[in-house]
């Protein structure tokens, strides 16, 4: 069995260790930046060791593969460090903070025929594996537009996460990653990006209205926020109906096909045990046991380009970081 490490101790890394419980996965020990704060993870998601740095984390030689699940601007150095550890990495998303260090990551796991795999976990979801077949079976017809929108009423602390540009803050990387990443998933990379974008007054992103257009002349309409809560939902338009994925796109959900006169031809529904995370896991273990290699639902190149097409976007309305 695959035996898991989970490296950072915040919101997103107990979701994940939760699932992985859940699910039966083998979670043996947690990394934090103090012993403290290790130990009391640790205690409370019954994981039998803790270490009080990163480097003693990705040294244990009883993990197999390692959770990254620090803020963005560390995803890269500590994916690093665990891959030149021999670890194998499972990285939160936004997978890094810019495509240079996507490449970088990429680089080392080929290198060391290790595995990493961005943690986009929306790929694996029931509900994205039938979209992708209704979609395969020519039900819409041709696919022409992608809309998605991820907009959350966040904390107005300044010196909050999601407003400090030293910690990869704002509604692009945190939030804008979900359609941006959807609209790959369904149309691949853009052939054109353009964006416009509202500042905080903290210097990152407040709102963002992405458009990627493509050389077979379709377009995805994509926006984020940080201050007010939106729909949240998504919808996949073709020649010969649509999909309407109801809140959250991103995470598990339902959706309705629709034909040209909005009469539902399917509506799915899935249940989903824990918060959904637990497949994404199974995926890296599926490469893992088959010796390496690129998941097809989110190849490491994609998540390299998907950074590339960030990197436009931020430069399209002159954001940037530290």
């Amino acid at each position: 069995m695959t035996t898991w490490g989970i490296l950072g101790t915040g919101g997103i890394a107990a979701s994940m260790t939760s699932d992985l419980k859940l699910h039966g996965h083998e979670v043996v020990a947690v990394g934090s930046r103090t012993s403290a704060s290790a130990a009391r993870f640790a205690a409370a998601h019954g994981i039998p060791r803790s270490h009080g740095s990163y480097e003693d984390l990705v040294a244990d030689p009883q993990v197999d593969v390692v959770y990254v699940a620090t803020p963005h601007p560390q995803h890269a150095p500590n994916a690093l460090l665990a891959l030149e550890a021999g670890k194998h990495v499972l990285v939160e998303k936004p997978f890094t903070m810019d495509r240079a260090e996507a490449e970088a990551i990429a680089e080392a796991a080929r290198t060391r025929g290790l595995v990493a795999l961005e943690a986009m976990w929306t790929r694996w979801l029931p509900h994205i594996q039938r979209m992708h077949e209704v979609i395969a079976d020519g039900t819409i017809g041709e696919v022409r537009a992608v809309i998605a929108h991820h907009s959350q009423k966040a904390s107005a602390d300044p010196a909050g996460r999601m407003l400090n540009p030293a910690l990869g803050g704002g509604a692009l990387l945190d939030l804008g990653i979900y359609p941006v990443s959807f609209a790959w998933d369904v149309l691949g990379g853009p052939s054109g990006v353009q964006a416009i974008s509202t500042p905080t007054a903290t210097g990152v992103d407040r709102q963002t209205a992405i458009l990627f257009s493509y050389e077979n002349g379709s377009q995805a309409v994509l926006t984020t926020e940080l201050d007010a809560r939106g729909s949240n939902n998504a919808t996949v338009i073709g020649t010969d109906g649509r999909i309407e994925l109801d809140p959250f796109f991103y995470s598990p959900t339902s959706f309705r096909v629709l034909d040209p006169e909005d009469n539902v031809v399917e509506r799915f529904e899935a249940t989903v045990t824990g918060r959904g995370m637990q497949y994404q896991a199974q995926a890296i273990e599926r490469l893992i046991a088959a010796g390496g290699g690129e998941d097809p639902r989110l190849p490491l190149s994609q998540s390299v380009e998907i950074m590339g097409s960030m990197d436009a976007i931020r430069e399209r309305i002159g954001l940037r970081y530290a």
